[in-house]
């Protein structure tokens, strides 16, 4: 289950890609996509100010 960001809710604050441990974040058009990279730790989803990433 990766992680999911709700582009909707996502401000482009980047939090989320320096607590990624796999690098599997990065941004597009301003906000964050999950790559294939993940490994499902979630440590994105805590790090996240504005809760725009679940895991699925």
């Amino acid at each position: 289950m990766p992680a999911k960001v709700n582009e909707e809710s996502c401000t482009g604050c980047e939090a989320c890609v320096g607590a990624c441990p796999t690098e599997a974040i990065v941004m597009k058009e301003g906000k964050a996509f999950v790559t294939d990279e993940c490994i499902d730790c979630g440590a994105c989803v805590d790090e996240c100010p504005v809760e725009a990433i679940t895991m699925e």
